[in-house]
């Protein structure tokens, strides 16, 4: 059975493994499944950025937290028949992958005993996934041909366990423990004492797939002091094995240019994303702060092209709003005619390709006086120019010092984020002001003064006094100058790559 936007007539579970903790290691049919959610019941611990994934309509249910109410399973079986009995398609999200540890086969029987229909989707177990990104092949044609799973919670270590730890010490090369921090002393006094040689190596990995990932190696004789000394605390999961030799050969994750920095992106949300993932792709936490957003300004009169010799777009926002105010007035590209069309950096030029427009001219600087300066035979031409309603004069005003007649028609209002991020303003606030935020990003003019505005209580050198500072271009980097911010990092050409190109420059 498929996920369907058609709800079912008795409503349908789907019980989804969202892996480990990185967001794009869920499947693509899990994220199928949470885009025709009508209810998503989701863990403790999960990655919320995959709640994005749901439509509007969806529920929300956090699942109750089972270190706070012991009926935890009782109450989520109760809620999933509840909702899919109301015909509704429930998505029960959990970490991990559902059948290993996971409960998913006491929620499965819950479901089957209720009539209830259902499906599992698989997810990357965080013994496969955590190992992986430390650098630790669970098995290897040289070091391992078998491995066993294992949960370290402390039912496993009493007298009546199911577990045989006796054979279980030696019967496999690798030996991976779940939710065993806790009990980490008992583990390997187990082993030792059934004859697993305390000379093996031994690696607990915690949240890994993280940015926050920490790993801690040692052998069975020494692990229990090297994991005291850093007051290594749970999630994490214990590797045990001559594969752990391999981490140093085979890290990759954890030693990205920009692991385990936290980067603030205060651009408009809409936009983030792809700042964001090139952020996350060299290995830094991203926080999302958004600052501004965009607003399309109702009822902008699109003035007809012909009366025009130049139509000049400026950013990606102009050229979407302006293409969807011709398709509401009946007409499309063709409405261009014989105009020449200026793009002002590879982004535009990229949005105008998409609605099927080369543009004539791309100018080498976003800064208005230079775009003015750079197009050759503006004397007497008249110009179109759909902008932002807060964007500065100096295009406007360099191109009609030149001769030529500018109408500059505002399509969109970039305007205030109320409360920032998903992250509460007051937390934030904190990180920034105790050192936990490594840098603060800045995009455009707005982003700055807005940022600011949120933070009346301090001055930008008490607020920043221990975070750095990146900004996109010139404008930015003169805005925040002026409101008394330190600008570490300036990007060299004004688009979101070179911002980062700039930040890998400079040592965090």
């Amino acid at each position: 059975m498929n996920p369907s936007p058609n709800k079912p007539a008795t409503g349908i579970v789907y019980i989804v493994g969202a892996g480990p903790g990185d967001k794009k290691l869920i499947t693509l049919k899990g994220v199928e499944c949470l885009q025709h959610a009508d209810v998503v019941i989701y863990d403790l611990l999960l990655n919320n950025v995959l709640l994005e994934h749901c439509p509007p309509h969806t529920e929300k249910i956090q699942a109750p937290d089972p270190r706070i109410r012991a009926t935890r399973q009782d109450e989520l079986n109760r809620l999933l028949v509840e909702h899919a009995k109301a015909g509704k398609v429930v998505v029960r999200l959990k970490g991990g992958d559902p059948y290993i540890f996971g409960r998913g086969g006491e929620e499965a029987v819950a479901l089957t005993e209720a009539d209830i229909p259902f499906e599992i989707v698989p997810g990357i177990t965080s013994a496969i996934a955590a190992s992986a990104y430390a650098g630790i092949p669970v098995t290897h044609r040289d070091y391992a041909s078998s491995v066993a799973f294992v949960t370290g919670h402390s039912a496993a270590l009493r007298p009546d366990s199911n577990i045989n730890w006796a054979q279980l010490a030696t019967a496999v090369d690798t030996l991976v423990v779940y939710m065993g921090v806790a009990h980490l002393r008992q583990i390997i006094e187990r082993l030792i004492a059934h004859g697993r040689d305390p000379q093996t190596p031994v690696s607990l990995v915690r949240v890994g797939t993280t940015p926050q990932q920490q790993v801690v190696q040692g052998t069975l004789d020494t692990i229990v002091q090297e994991v005291e000394a850093v007051q290594l605390e749970s999630p994490a999961v214990i590797v045990v094995g001559e594969v752990n030799e391999l981490r140093q050969q085979l890290r990759w994750f954890d030693t990205k240019p920009l692991f385990g920095k936290r980067i603030l992106v205060t651009r408009a949300r809409a936009q983030a994303s792809e700042f964001a993932d090139l952020l996350e792709t060299n290995g830094a936490e991203v926080i999302q702060f958004p600052t501004i957003k965009t607003q399309p300004i109702e009822n902008v009169d699109i003035p007809p092209l012909d009366k025009y010799d130049w139509v000049i777009f400026t950013s990606v926002n102009a050229v979407e709003i302006f293409y969807e105010r011709l398709r509401e007035n009946g007409a499309d590209v063709r409405a261009f005619g014989t105009n020449k069309v200026c793009a002002v950096g590879p982004k535009t030029v990229e949005a105008l390709n998409r609605i099927g427009i080369q543009p004539d001219f791309v100018p080498t600087s976003s800064r208005g006086s230079a775009i003015a300066a750079d197009i050759e035979g503006v004397s007497g031409k008249r110009i179109l120019l759909p902008r932002a309603k807060i964007a500065t004069a100096d295009l406007p005003d360099g191109l009609r010092e030149r001769g030529a007649h500018v109408d500059a028609v505002p399509l969109y209002d970039t305007i205030k984020v109320a409360s920032g991020s998903d992250k509460g303003r007051d937390e934030i606030e904190a990180d920034l002001l105790n050192g936990r935020i490594n840098l603060v990003t800045f995009t455009s003019s707005s982003t700055v003064t807005n940022f600011l505005e949120m933070f009346p209580a301090h001055t930008p050198d008490v607020l920043l006094a221990d975070v750095q500072v990146a900004v996109i271009g010139p404008t930015t980097q003169q805005t925040a100058i002026e409101h008394g911010v330190r600008v570490d990092m300036v990007a060299k050409k004004a688009t979101i790559e070179n911002l980062v190109e700039a930040i890998l420059a400079f040592t965090l």
